[in-house]
């Protein structure tokens, strides 16, 4: 059976990366910081800055022409109250998508429980390490506290990426069981142009990419051509 191409996610580190990310067809433009860790977060006010510019795509190009954004919130221990309010400070900047890591602790299910007041009013992404042996019973948890999808992506990038943790058949259970919940789904995870056709065929509904859009690994810049590679790789047809 033929699937529905997974739209690409791309992240980026600053204004000038987001207009390449659109101008490629990134279908979410990502805000992150690589160089401040795995979800290393934007400033407040280059958040701000961000919003701005992607709402002036909305009205040069309407809500259906530009891509959607996100941003991280940063490498947060799993803490309630500071999970919260880092992903409070992101949302008041106006990020309609906001990224949250749930790493494997024995509070993970708590703090997920503290971000349903924020969830009823923001769309927030959960995002699980497939190096840290993540539960999926949590994402039962996430789709009760509202959240609006989730994604697999990696902690350590020196531990591998996502597909030697993974394999496909694994991943279609975690797409097929976020589902279930309501939430749609993300894969990253040091993802390479080469990991393309065995992940499309999946399901999920995004792939997100950094270091194989960039020149010099994933704390480098955004090069148009690798994104364009990736974008045409992505809309292959695929068989699967």
């Amino acid at each position: 059976m033929s699937t529905a191409a997974p739209g690409l996610l791309a992240s980026v580190t600053d204004l000038h990366e987001m207009e390449l990310a659109r101008a490629g067809g990134a279908d979410i433009v990502d805000l992150k910081q690589p160089a401040f860790g795995t979800l290393g977060a934007w400033s407040t006010d280059a958040l701000a800055a961000a919003v701005m510019l992607w709402t002036a795509w909305g009205e040069q190009l309407g809500e259906a022409g530009r891509p959607a954004l996100s941003a991280t919130i940063g490498d947060q221990p799993m803490v309630p109250a500071l999970v919260r309010t880092a992903a409070e400070r992101v949302a008041r900047t106006g990020v309609p998508l906001v990224k949250i890591g749930l790493s494997a602790s024995q509070h993970t299910n708590e703090c997920i429980e503290a971000l349903a007041p924020l969830a009823s009013r923001t769309r927030l992404i959960g995002v699980l390490f497939a190096d840290e042996a993540p539960d999926f019973a949590v994402l039962a948890a996430l789709g009760r506290a509202g959240f609006a999808g989730v994604m697999i992506d990696t902690a350590d990038k020196k531990a591998g990426s996502l597909t030697e943790h993974f394999d496909p058949l694994t991943l279609g259970q975690f797409v097929a069981e976020a589902r279930r919940h309501g939430l749609m789904t993300g894969l990253a995870g040091s993802l390479r142009l080469e990991d393309i056709p065995a992940l499309v065929g999946v399901g999920a509904d995004y792939l997100g990419f950094r270091g194989a859009l960039c020149e010099g690994g994933r704390t480098g810049t955004l090069d148009p051509v690798r994104l364009g590679q990736v974008h045409a790789r992505l809309r292959e047809p695929s068989d699967h």
